[in-house]
């Protein structure tokens, strides 16, 4: 099983703290910003940043859903991972200052991926899917926080 990686970034017009505090509220701004492929969103324990719980099912495809339980971790500043219970996808948010008043914002997702030719596949083609997918995120992040 290899390695799979998606990253996806964008620069957001608003000040790092304002960003990092948009994402890391499980309770409100972050379930406005999951575009059609989230379904069944649900914070079930916590709701802002670390020790937070998250339910949500992700369509990556017409035939794939991840049925995600994602504990959320703070292991340094401006940093979010979330790491799936019921895989082996983490995904990492990080969250820099870029000049004044703006923010860099790079998710990056990592899972272990199928073998032989059906991982090849999957390595070729589901990073693109995943970028797409986090790229709406990022868009309704800065429509969120650029206000």
């Amino acid at each position: 099983m290899a390695q799979v990686e998606a990253t996806t970034e964008r620069i957001v017009a608003a000040d790092a703290e304002t960003v990092f505090d948009a994402l890391a509220d499980y309770g409100g701004t972050r379930a406005r910003l999951l575009p059609e492929h989230f379904s069944e969103y649900e914070v079930r324990e916590g709701g802002d940043g670390e020790g937070t719980l998250v339910h949500w099912k992700l369509q990556a495809t017409s035939k794939r859903v991840r049925d995600c339980l994602l504990e959320v971790s703070e292991p340094t500043d401006g940093e979010l991972v979330e790491k799936d219970r019921n895989s082996s996808m983490v995904t990492t948010w990080r969250v820099t200052p870029a000049g004044e008043g703006s923010s860099r914002v790079v998710v990056t997702t990592t899972w272990k991926g199928a073998g032989g030719i059906g991982g090849f596949f999957e390595k070729t083609f589901a990073p693109k899917g995943l970028g797409r997918i986090y790229d709406a995120v990022l868009a309704k992040l800065a429509a969120e926080v650029e206000k």
